[in-house]
């Protein structure tokens, strides 16, 4: 059991498992009853299972004493070679002193084999300068592959005969060789000078004779093979190697693409020359590379991928020529023809997207001849040169149109008999065929370009508003210069019209037309500063007659405002020669101006009613003068709301008032309906009254104060342009004659 602890556990196992079947099976008394049956059937599977175990047994024994013989067999075998390896060993010991010799025998023999060699390759060595003199005929002959075969073959030599001597350590007597043969570098010099003349003149040659260049490309691919053997090797690397002749022939090419085109003479950067110049580059390109793809594709294998090469050479090579002409200080013209073709021609179906060049030329491939941040900077160049050009045009234009503001003859009208000038039409025209020509480029390019107009254009309007102040100046030295001064400022106003109706035209999107504030802020000032100028000249017409209010006899009755009436009337018939939005201002601000100077004119404090009398004539004068001027400027087309003569009517009001205590009433009703007035234009009123008394006045300006005014937004000022004259200061001393 000590010796076979398992056995007994499984015995143990095997009793318990047959235990808890017996109980199971025989739980039931009825069970009992084939109690016979079970006994005899364990007994039989019982004595299978012993027959089986004992037949294992068996072989297995069997087996054992099979390979008990066996190595027995090989234990005498093993012990009779070792009696074997004994005696040999004791036959080499007595044996040791004869191999000696044999070691003499063997450097003889190697030496023989040395020897040997050398024997063989003597007619060869000494031919080599025999070869070297005919591999130079072939040369000269242009016999290239018969030249290349023998020149390789010395190299062979001489590479052996190196590489022997490198593997025995004789570097000493490497120099040698290399002497010997040194006339292998002037054969391969000779060689390589034909092969890179054949490769520069390959565009020609691939038309006229093909076998010449086929005949360089088989001698560089030989060469690739040798150079990649010997690197596989990697034991010894002769002399010279590799070549590398197949990036020298990329290398020559591309030079010669280059050199042919890009590097010539300095060329005419402006003017006609460089629009030839970009025309021959783009015909000879085209042309060159559809030889390429044509004819030369098929004198190289397809693993030099010739065509994309050369197709990747013109498009570095011009990539960098447009650079360097960039570097230049170009005019607008050599610039636009730049961008043009860089941008439009270059990928075009005029160039590199030819029908004769598709599809083996990949134009997505290639890319942008000018990156994004030169086209911007050339962009911003061509924008400032352009510049400078309209910049020249509007001057010279407004010198034009200034002169023309002196001539002895009205300007010019159109068809419905309004002033104009030729300003606009010259202006816009200029602008909009420089906005027309950018867009042939870019977007971005025309959207710099329509920037730049606007704000030329600004720049002219203040250009122009200070030639027409200029020629204010002028008139007012002279009224007789120019002679149709006002003609000529209404011409301005309807060429002013005419500019702002045309601005959104320029836009390069027609949905967005609108007008930029600060140009339409320039647009604005120019027709004021017109307006404001026809104004004064007809204020210089009225001044005389305003002179004559608030006197004694203007209050007795006189035609004084007939007067104005006929001065405005003729004023008016000068104002219909501009268009409706213009006539309608001009109508607006001359009503204003009669009003302001009307009422500028009743506080010169040059009058001061005396009794109630001369206030009821003062009042009627006003009615009489204020129903006037209304019908008149009703009768031109100015609505009785958009005038201004209300404001003599309402002070009319302050003057009829019979009872001064309602004064304070009057007066803040007054100043409510006309925010702007002061308390100076107060107090001169009621000096004109002539019965107001110290308490009153002091009451109404009292009242003022208490209830300040706020201008609103959209109010007309009419009394904060008059002012007020300063009263006298009293002279404390006596009038006489200075002594």
């Amino acid at each position: 059991d000590e010796e076979w602890p398992e056995a007994e556990k499984a015995e143990k196992l095997a009793r318990g498992a047959a235990l808890k079947w017996a109980s199971g099976v025989f739980y039931c008394p009825e069970k009992l009853e084939g109690l016979g049956q079970y006994r005899s059937r364990e007994t039989q599977r019982n004595s299978s299972i012993q027959s089986r175990l004992k037949s294992t047994v068996q072989s297995y024994l069997e087996g054992v004493s099979t390979g008990l013989e066996q190595l027995q067999l090989a234990a005498q075998e093993v012990q009779s070679v070792c009696q074997d390896l004994g005696a040999a060993r004791w036959a080499l010991l007595d044996s040791a002193d004869r191999f000696q010799g044999l070691q003499q025998m063997r450097a003889l023999m190697a030496e023989h084999v040395q020897l040997a060699s050398v024997v063989q390759v003597l007619p060869q060595l000494f031919s080599v300068h025999e070869v070297f003199s005919h591999t130079l005929q072939l040369l000269h002959g242009q016999h290239l592959l018969e030249a290349h075969a023998e020149l390789m073959m010395m190299e062979h030599l001489r590479d052996d005969i190196l590489s022997r001597l490198h593997l025995r350590g004789l570097s000493s007597a490497q120099a040698t060789v290399l002497s010997y043969f040194s006339g292998l570098q002037e054969l391969n010099e000779s060689l390589a000078k034909q092969l890179w003349d054949i490769v520069g003149s390959s565009l020609r040659l691939v038309r006229e004779d093909p076998v010449l260049f086929v005949t360089a490309v088989r001698i560089i691919e030989r060469e690739e093979k040798r150079d990649d053997a010997l690197l596989l090797e990697a034991t010894f690397l002769p002399p010279g190697r590799p070549k590398g002749w197949r990036q020298k022939f990329y290398h020559v090419l591309q030079e010669t693409i280059t050199g042919a085109r890009f590097h010539a003479a300095r060329m005419d950067a402006e003017g006609p020359g460089l629009a030839r110049h970009l025309a021959a580059l783009q015909k000879d390109i085209v042309s060159e590379l559809c030889v390429v793809k044509d004819l030369m594709v098929q004198c190289v294998p397809a693993h030099y991928n010739i065509l994309s090469i050369c197709t990747a050479t013109y498009h570095r090579a011009l990539t960098s020529h447009l650079q360097d002409m960039l570097r230049e200080d170009l005019d607008k013209q050599a610039l636009f023809l730049l961008l043009e073709w860089a941008l439009c021609v270059y990928h075009s179906p005029q160039m590199m997207g030819h029908p004769d060049l598709l599809p083996e030329v990949d134009i997505s491939a290639l890319g942008p001849l000018m990156s994004p941040e030169l086209v911007d900077q050339t962009e911003r160049k061509y924008v400032v040169k352009v510049k400078a050009s309209v910049l020249e045009w509007m001057q010279r234009t407004l010198e034009v149109e200034f002169k023309e503001w002196f001539r002895e003859e009205e300007p010019e009208t159109d068809h419905q008999g309004f002033f104009q000038s030729a300003l606009p039409v010259i202006v816009m025209q200029m602008l909009n065929e420089n906005i027309q020509v950018a867009s042939l480029i870019t977007e971005s390019l025309q959207q710099k370009v329509y920037n730049m107009a606007l704000e030329e254009l600004e720049a002219f309007l203040g250009r122009l508003r200070e030639a027409l102040v200029q020629c204010g100046k002028e008139h007012q030295k002279d009224r007789t210069i120019p002679k149709y001064y006002v003609s000529y400022l209404l011409a301005m106003l309807n060429n002013n019209l005419a500019l702002s109706s045309s601005v959104s035209s320029l836009h390069p999107n027609p949905a967005r037309r609108e007008v930029p504030t600060s140009l339409q802020a320039a647009l604005d000032r120019t027709q004021k500063k017109a307006c404001q100028l026809l104004m004064e000249e007809l204020l210089l017409d009225l001044q005389p007659l305003y002179l004559q209010l608030s006197s004694r006899k203007w209050l007795s009755g006189s035609q004084l405002v007939s007067s104005m009436c006929e001065v405005i009337d003729k004023y008016t018939k000068d104002f219909s020669r501009v268009r409706k939005p213009i006539f309608m201002l001009l109508l607006t601000e001359s009503e204003l101006l009669v009003v302001s100077q009307y009422l500028r004119a009743l506080m010169q404090k040059k009058m001061v009613c005396k009794s109630e009398e001369e206030r009821g004539q003062l009042c009627d004068r006003l009615l009489q003068d204020a129903s006037q001027l209304r019908e008149l400027f009703c009768g031109l087309g100015l609505d009785q709301s958009q005038q201004c003569l209300e404001a003599v009517l309402a002070l009319r009001e302050l003057i009829c008032l019979k009872d001064p205590a309602l004064l304070s009433l009057e007066v803040l009703g007054f100043i409510t309906k006309y925010p702007d007035v002061s308390d100076e234009h107060i107090t001169t009123l009621l000096d004109l009254r002539g019965d107001v008394s110290k308490e009153v006045r002091h009451m109404v300006l009292e009242m003022m104060a208490q209830h300040p005014q706020v201008l609103p937004e959209s109010y007309r000022p009419i009394f904060s342009t008059i002012l007020i004259p300063a009263p006298e200061l009293p002279f404390c001393l006596r009038k006489g004659k200075c002594a």
